[in-house]
C-alpha cells in the first residue's frame, strides 16, 4: 500500500485498502476557522450531542477576517469564543496568540505524522508535509465529526511525484509546486493523493514542504503528502513529545501514475492570471507592472520567507508605483522577525506589516485590490476575483521573486535586482 493508503487502512481498523473503497475512519483532528466554523457548530448542535468528541482535538482558529474588520466577521469570532467555552477546548487561538491556522498548528505541534487531520478549510492538506493525511472537508461534515470524531472517505488513487536534481538559486519549495500544476493541470490530480519524493525533498526545509502540501489542492488533489525523514523529525520533537506513528510506501504500492521532475531544469515560476496552472518561468514574462506584493499567507509566510525577503529588501527601497505588504503566518514568526531585525529592513524599504492573518488572499481585508488593479502575491490562489475585484489580476510567486518585483515595480527574476544592486 502507499502511505496514504496505510493511513487510512490504521485508522479504519482495517488491514489492506485500495483505491475507491469508502472507509469510516477515525479522526485525530478536527480543525474549523471564522468563516467555516459558524457553519459546523450549527451542524453540531443540530445532531443534539452535548460534547465534542474530544476536547483537545477539535481545534478553532479565526484568522480568516481577523482581526475583525467588520460587525459580520466579529459576531463570527464571537461564535467560535462562545462555543470553545462552553465546550472548554483546549485549543482555541484567538488575537495575540493566533496564526494563519495552516501554519499555527504544526507549530503548536497539534499535528503530527501518521495521523489524519480533517479542516473545513481546503488548503488543511498542508500537513501532509509532516506525513499525515490531511484534507479539507465541507462545515457539515467538521460539525458530524466534532460530535462522532469519525467521518467516511473513499480511498483515493497516488500519484507518485519524484524530484531529483540540484536546486536552483532562489527556487524554494513554491516554484516546485507551481511547476507540477503547471506542468499537471488544475484537475491533473483530482481526488487523487500527491505523494511528493525525491533526493530534491530531502533537502528542502519544512516551510518549503509545506508550502508543496499546501497547494495540492490546486490541482484537484484530495492530499498531498511527503513520507517523514531527518528534517521532519526534528521539526516535531521540537514542537511536542506526543506520540506518533511513521507510515512509508511499500516499494510494490501501486499508482495511478509516476512523473518525474529535475529540479535543476526549474527556475522561479510565476502563474499568471486566472489559474494557478497558467505558469511560466518568470523570466519568460514581459514587463509586467504590478500595483501591489503580498508576501504572506499559509504558503508563503513562514519565518523563512521572511528571511529571503529581507535579503533581496536589504539596504533598497520598493518603488513608488505599488504597496508591499509582509504578513508573517504566526504570532511566534512575527516574534522572531521581529527579534532578527528583519521588520526594520521591511520598513525602512517602505513596507506595511500585518498582523498574522489570511486578510488579502481571499479578498478579505488587508490588502483588498480595486478594479484593474495587478498584484504580486506568495499566496496560493489567483482565480478571478480572488483578492478583491472581479477584474483585477493576482499573479503568484514565491518570496524571492515577490520581493525583487516590489524594488523594480514589475515581475522579475531577483538576479536583476541582486546583480544590478538596484
Amino acid at each position: 500500500m502507499t502511505i496514504t493508503e496505510k493511513i487510512l487502512s490504521a485508522h479504519a481498523g482495517k488491514n489492506r485498502v485500495a483505491p475507491g473503497e469508502l472507509l469510516n475512519v477515525r479522526i485525530d483532528l478536527a480543525l474549523g476557522n471564522d468563516i467555516t466554523a459558524p457553519l459546523a457548530i450549527k451542524a453540531f448542535k443540530e445532531t443534539k450531542a452535548k460534547k465534542v468528541f474530544h476536547r483537545d482535538r477539535v481545534v478553532l482558529v479565526p484568522d480568516h477576517f481577523t482581526p475583525a474588520k467588520d460587525i459580520l466577521s466579529a459576531e463570527q469570532c464571537k461564535i467560535l469564543r462562545e462555543f470553545a467555552k462552553a465546550q472548554r477546548l483546549t485549543h482555541f487561538f484567538e488575537i495575540g496568540q493566533c496564526g494563519i491556522e495552516h501554519a499555527l498548528l504544526p507549530e503548536k505541534g497539534l499535528v503530527l505524522p501518521g495521523e489524519v487531520v480533517i479542516g473545513a478549510d481546503s488548503h488543511t492538506c498542508t500537513y501532509g508535509a509532516l506525513g499525515a493525511f490531511s484534507t479539507g472537508v465541507g462545515s457539515t461534515d467538521l460539525g458530524a465529526v466534532m460530535a462522532t470524531g469519525k467521518l467516511w472517505f473513499k480511498v483515493p488513487k497516488s500519484l507518485k511525484l519524484i524530484y531529483y536534481g540540484k536546486i536552483n538559486p532562489w527556487v524554494s519549495g513554491k516554484d516546485l509546486i507551481l511547476f507540477t500544476i503547471g506542468n499537471i493541470g488544475v484537475d491533473g490530480a483530482l481526488y487523487q493523493a500527491m505523494e511528493f519524493c525525491g533526493e530534491t525533498l530531502h533537502k528542502l526545509p519544512m516551510a518549503s514542504r509545506f508550502t508543496m502540501a499546501n497547494m495540492a489542492i490546486e490541482a484537484g488533489a484530495k492530499n498531498g503528502i511527503m513520507e517523514p525523514d531527518e528534517t521532519t523529525l526534528e521539526f516535531v520533537k521540537s514542537k511536542t513529545k506526543r506520540p506518533y506513528r511513521i507510515f512509508r510506501s511499500d516499494r510494490e504500492a501501486l499508482y495511478a501514475e509516476v512523473k518525474e521532475f529535475n529540479a535543476s531544469k526549474i527556475h522561479p515560476q510565476v502563474a499568471l492570471p486566472h489559474l494557478p496552472s497558467n505558469v511560466k518561468d518568470v523570466r519568460e514574462i514581459g514587463k509586467t507592472e504590478i500595483d501591489q506584493v503580498v508576501i504572506g499567507s499559509c504558503t508563503n509566510g513562514h519565518l523563512d520567507d521572511l528571511r529571503v525577503a529581507a535579503r533581496i529588501l536589504k539596504g533598497r527601497k520598493i518603488a513608488s508605483s505599488l504597496r508591499l505588504i509582509i504578513i508573517p503566518s504566526t504570532q511566534e514568526i512575527y516574534h522572531q522577525a521581529l527579534r532578527e531585525g528583519l521588520f526594520e529592513i521591511f520598513l525602512s524599504a517602505g513596507a506595511v506589516i500585518s498582523p498574522p492573518t489570511c486578510g488579502p488572499c481571499l479578498g478579505g481585508h488587508m490588502g483588498v485590490l480595486a478594479e484593474g488593479e495587478k498584484a504580486l502575491a506568495t499566496t496560493n490562489r489567483n482565480f478571478r476575483g480572488r483578492m478583491g475585484h472581479a477584474k483585477s489580476e493576482v499573479y503568484l510567486s514565491g518570496p524571492a521573486v515577490a520581493a525583487a518585483s516590489s524594488i523594480r515595480g514589475w515581475i522579475c527574476h531577483p538576479e536583476e535586482v541582486m546583480r544590478k544592486g538596484a
